[in-house]
């Protein structure tokens, strides 16, 4: 058997890569509880989703202003698909959800059907072949995301738009991660994109369904200010462009399994939900898949 040496700056770009995932999920984790905190709270999804694209979309104008609202070189439907993925539509579709869903459940559905959605759309639209080991991974990713949501089920909570809205959610992710391996556009370029025309679109929101933002406790604001506009919007977006450049979609996306792990301890700890051996029996066995559905243990380079 034949071993493959990586150079330096292979090495470096998959370093990179992995530390830009593994900030991701930490974020994603932070993120959902965060914005489950908003349904006890006096803001609404407009407001929270204007701080989640407007905060970012002003750091990143040079860049949006730059290149325009339609990057030369990239297909309209792939624009459309990014910021649909990633941008005002998936924010207002799992921030509902998550209004009315346990933390540990939204983890569950939102951050296991990320990973394999996206896996799918690469094995059915884009001939992806994932070796045995992957395949595996994806399997106990599954497996343990079932025994999480099993255990919602049965301790209750859960509406029918947590279970029909997070996994469209997931998949709207998932095209979100293929479009934009595909755009050709940088971490920076595609964050300033979708952020800028989610703004828009959450500005055109308020004017005609009204907002309460400037009314809203300035603690509560302060929070999602960090929360959604600094750390999910643009720190993670970058992560996660970086990820995505370095380790490919169906990879990158493959580390968003630890997410429902780390909102269920999070939802414990912070949230008062239920936490005991059935949730660490689930982090154990999501944890190995993550581990070989990233190729870690895989033969092929």
């Amino acid at each position: 058997m034949s071993v493959t040496t990586l150079s330096p700056t292979e090495r470096t770009s998959s370093a990179a890569g992995y530390t830009g995932a593994i900030v991701t999920v930490l974020i994603w984790a932070t993120w959902v509880l965060a914005t489950r905190h908003t349904a006890s709270t006096s803001l609404t999804t407009i407001d929270v989703g204007l701080l989640r694209y407007g905060v970012p979309a002003i750091f990143l104008a040079p860049i949006w202003l730059r290149m325009g609202l339609f990057p030369k070189g990239v297909p309209l439907r792939l624009i459309v698909v990014m910021v649909a993925g990633a941008g005002a539509l998936f924010f207002q579709v799992t921030a509902h959800a998550l209004h009315s869903t346990p933390a540990a459940a939204g983890g569950i559905l939102l951050g296991g059907s990320m990973p394999l959605a996206t896996a799918v759309i690469g094995i059915v639209l884009f001939g992806e072949r994932p070796d045995r080991m992957r395949v595996l991974g994806l399997v106990a990713i599954l497996a343990g995301l079932a025994i999480l949501l099993g255990k919602a089920v049965v301790t209750g909570g859960m509406t029918l738009a947590g279970f029909v809205l997070l996994p469209l959610g997931g998949l709207l992710w998932a095209g979100y991660t293929h479009a934009f391996r595909r755009s050709g556009l940088s971490p920076l370029q595609g964050g300033a994109l979708i952020t800028t025309w989610s703004t828009l679109i959450h500005l055109a929101l308020a004017a005609f369904f009204g907002t309460t933002l400037a009314a809203a406790p300035l603690s509560e604001v302060a929070v999602q200010f960090t929360s959604q506009g600094i750390l999910s919007g643009l720190v993670a977006t970058f992560a996660y462009g970086t990820a995505i450049r370095a380790l490919g979609g169906t990879q990158a996306a493959a580390f968003t399994a630890i997410t429902p792990v780390l909102v269920t301890l999070g939802g414990g700890l912070l949230l008062g939900e239920p936490l005991g051996m059935t949730e660490m029996v689930a982090a154990v066995v999501t944890g190995a898949g993550v581990a070989l559905s990233t190729g870690i243990l895989s033969k092929r380079a």
